[in-house]
């Protein structure tokens, strides 16, 4: 209760002054809405934004898995060799620095349009912050320990999955935790570019054809139903690390 009370209040608080101010100045509806049209387009819409959230949150689901996978695979890979490292990990750094919009076009080329580009355009937003927060984990290790495991004649793997791989938890978590919220908003973009059409509606679309329309109240609600998917992600992504750091590193985050 303490803990969700002041955002609820705060939350409150930011409805009232938006509905004062839009009274106030007399803002045009089409411009910003009143809060109850947008709640009224809440229930009008609420099947549709369900459904839309479903779809995106599948696709976000499904690009933030495949940036876990790949991204703890580089940072094991890159903890072995600074050789290793220094030469593959510029063509990370691309990922992070390219425009999304620049190689969208290549995107849908090789992929077409639909889930899996979707899926595409979040691995490569999510990926990087798992390569960097695994890579720092891995390497930042006691030297002490290292030559302790070394002295004992432990393996590579050994090492790696008995000492580095622990280590590394809790910056594991944290880059998961970035690349969780970035998942949401990639999902989107990706459906910007490469969307599924009228025939599936992701909240991409929602959002693309409701300001086309001018229909504000709606696109409103597409964007808070946006926002409540990006706090279900991270939330869900903060209590599957809490869990793994209280099983495998034995502490949880404050």
């Amino acid at each position: 209760m303490k803990t969700w009370l002041p955002p609820l209040i705060a939350f409150a608080l930011v409805v009232g002054l938006w509905a004062a101010l839009a009274r106030v100045f007399e803002v045009p509806a089409y411009l910003v809405p009143m809060p109850s049209a947008v709640g009224g387009a809440i229930v009008e819409h609420l099947g549709a934004l369900v459904s839309a959230s479903l779809l995106t949150g599948a696709g976000a689901l499904a690009g933030f898995a495949a940036s876990l996978i790949v991204g703890i695979a580089s940072a094991c890979l890159f903890s072995q060799s600074k050789l290793l490292e220094r030469s593959l990990y510029p063509y990370a750094i691309f990922l992070q620095t390219v425009p999304i919009v620049a190689i969208a076009p290549l995107i849908v080329i090789w992929f077409g349009t639909g889930f899996l580009s979707v899926v595409v355009v979040v691995f490569v937003v999510s990926v990087f912050p798992v390569i960097t927060a695994g890579t720092a984990g891995l390497t930042r290790i006691d030297s002490g320990l290292l030559d302790l495991f070394a002295l004992s004649g432990a393996s590579r793997a050994q090492t790696l999955w008995k000492l580095r791989l622990p280590g590394a938890v809790p910056s594991l978590v944290t880059g998961a935790k970035v690349a969780g919220g970035l998942a949401v908003v990639g999902a989107i973009m990706g459906e910007f570019f490469a969307g599924y059409g009228a025939a599936r509606q992701g909240l991409g679309y929602l959002i693309i054809v409701t300001s086309g329309q001018l229909k504000t109240a709606y696109l409103f609600a597409a964007i808070f139903a946006a926002t409540l998917l990006g706090l279900a992600f991270f939330t869900g992504v903060s209590l599957a690390g809490r869990w793994i750091l209280e099983r495998w590193h034995g502490e949880a985050p404050q």
